[in-house]
């Protein structure tokens, strides 16, 4: 076997797959932790009133929800450069460690809780996550290369990983939040940010040559028997003066867009000023954007050679229904926040409190306690290799655990309970970690359903989420500023968004890092992560407008437009299954 070949990773396993997977799992974990604890409290910190023991900056939702979309939507913009610096100039290792570092800055300038720091932190926030974010799924990508029959279930527990820090980042930062302050949830979120980027980086030794500088990989590649595709003669399809023109076209009218769009909504100021064809500026420049994309794949994409051409076609489709599902979903972001404060009953008292503080409990502590499981049979295995990553790891946990059994003891102090606007958030991390298992047995048995109909079932269950949440508000009448509706609606919710998302959002990166050439992996992900952050940008922009569509039209009817697209696109995806197929010449 050669020395640099992939079935090293694969000698001592963690649960059946290799223990660098674990070490990603935890790295993701902190990271995602930090993501979704301050974005958790994000919008109602800056939409909650003045007044009060813990006040917020009371912006307007459609202002919130422009900065929150702007933020998204560059966070998944920049690992186009973070990819493209990691596959050719400081490797997939160092560009995590760069990312994890820059975005510790970024939580703790939030922590000062002042509208420069509050810039300041999100613009730091951002440049981390382009280094951080494509390459960690990189490194998994060359991990599993050669043992692409393992993928699938690899992408899952990673994705379990990744719900894993979502759920204990919401829960802690959004309690900590809401009943101590909100600049101690932004730097809870910069703490164990930092904990994650050393525990990876003491993990190095684990990863052999895995993830190196790029001339590194070279060598290594050109020394590997087992290579399949000889990288010395394969035909680049490179760059051409139209390509180059559409790229500055759409970069030009994207940054435009994701500047205007903030600026008019926050601070009012108007940068251009004018309508085309009854587009205001922003629209302009966004739809500018999106013909100047489209227009770069569609001259592209034919230059390659047959598969590679057709499969990157098949993954443009992708591309497509992932937009909109994110669309969709990432409402749970902006306008579900909105929605669970001001439209429902958290009000619980005598044994609904009582009922509801033990389920929390639950909830709380067995998912922790499987995720320190997992952490215990990492501990077994590599404590010897990588004993300080664990270290760091272990304290890590018991900080967890410490908050988390302060919380309980808290909570279970009062009479009267109000449940926290954020723990709602938390249900979609959970119900992840629950049914995670069950979708990989699914993915890794002979019952694996073929690309097109994973995207439909996604699509259809997220649609029908939002139709849970457009049944219970029709008796809201039109201009209502506030209700008293039942909280079993938002989890009803959360339950058939999260298996939408089971069924699609992991599957993205595993058919990806099938679909995709190795020499374009980092890069393509990247393209990827474009259109999430497309999907990101459009659900906080109609969101924006929950308050003008509740006035208008009813908060029925706004859900209504989340549940009956997605469907739509569903069945479109099911139709175009015998197409799919063909196009991805043999990928599973």
């Amino acid at each position: 076997m050669s020395e640099n070949s992939t079935d090293q990773f694969f000698k001592d396993k963690v649960l059946g797959h290799p223990a660098g997977l674990f070490v990603l799992f935890f790295t993701e974990m902190w990271e995602r932790f930090s993501y979704y604890g301050m974005r958790a409290i994000l919008v109602i910190f800056l939409t909650g009133s003045l007044l009060g023991d813990n006040p917020g900056w009371e912006w307007s939702s459609s202002a919130a929800l422009s900065l929150l979309g702007t933020y998204a939507m560059l966070v998944y913009l920049t690992p186009l450069l973070g990819g493209w610096l990691a596959d050719n100039k400081i490797g997939y290792r160092m560009a995590v460690v760069i990312g994890a570092l820059l975005m510790t800055i970024g939580h703790a300038s939030m922590a000062v809780e002042t509208p420069t720091f509050l810039y300041i932190g999100i613009a730091f926030l951002i440049i981390g996550n382009g280094f951080f974010k494509p390459n960690m799924t990189s490194i998994i990508s060359k991990m599993y290369e050669g043992h692409d029959e393992k993928k699938d279930g690899a992408y899952n527990i990673f994705y379990m990983g990744v719900n894993a820090g979502a759920f204990i980042g919401i829960m802690l930062c959004g309690w900590v939040g809401e009943k101590i302050g909100w600049s101690f949830g932004f730097g809870l979120a910069g703490i164990f940010m930092l904990l994650g980027m050393l525990q990876f980086y003491f993990a190095q030794p684990l990863f052999g040559n895995l993830g190196n500088k790029p001339v590194k990989i070279k060598k290594e590649l050109e020394d590997n028997d087992n290579l399949n595709v000889d990288i010395k003669t394969v035909k680049l399809n490179h760059f051409s003066l139209l390509d180059y023109l559409l790229i500055g076209v759409f970069t030009t009218s994207a940054i435009v867009f994701i500047i205007n769009d903030p600026l008019s909504k926050i601070g009012n100021i108007q940068t251009f000023n004018f309508t085309v064809a009854g587009l205001s500026d922003s629209l302009f420049f966004a739809l500018l954007a999106a013909i100047s994309f489209v227009l770069l794949l569609i001259i592209r994409i034919p230059r390659y050679v047959a598969i590679e051409r057709d499969r990157m076609i098949a993954f443009s489709i992708f591309s497509i229904f992932t937009i909109f599902f994110w669309a969709a979903f990432e409402q749970a972001a902006g306008s579900l926040p909105i929605y669970t404060r001001d439209f429902t009953n958290r009000i619980l008292e005598g044994h609904a409190a009582t009922t509801f503080k033990i389920v929390d409990l639950i909830v709380t502590v067995v998912p922790l306690g499987v995720i320190t499981y997992v952490l215990w049979s990492l501990f077994r295995k590599t404590f010897n290799r990588i004993g300080l990553s664990n270290i760091i790891l272990g304290f890590s946990f018991i900080i967890v655990w410490v908050i988390v059994l302060y919380k309980v003891y808290i909570e279970f102090q009062s009479t009267e309970t109000e449940v926290p606007i954020t723990w709602f958030a938390i249900l979609n991390s959970l119900f992840i970690i629950i049914f995670a298992p069950l979708f990989t047995k699914w993915w890794d048995s002979k019952y694996n359903p073929p690309a097109s109909v994973k995207y439909f079932l996604g699509l259809l269950l997220l649609g029908l989420g939002f139709g849970f949440l457009a049944f219970g508000a029709k008796d809201v009448a039109a201009g209502a500023q506030t209700a008293s509706l039942s909280m079993a609606w938002l989890v009803f919710a959360y339950l058939f968004h999260t298996l939408g998302e089971m069924c699609l959002s992991p599957m993205g990166l595993s058919y990806l890092s099938k679909l995709i050439p190795a020499r374009m992996i980092a890069f393509m992900f990247g393209v990827y992560y474009l259109a999430i952050a497309i999907g990101n940008k459009l659900a906080h922009y109609v969101g924006g407008d929950i308050e003008k569509i509740t006035d208008e039209y009813g908060l029925s009817f706004f859900f209504l437009i989340f549940t009956l697209i997605p469907i739509g696109l569903g069945l479109i995806s099911l139709i175009l299954h015998p197409l799919l197929k063909k196009l991805m010449h043999g990928v599973r």
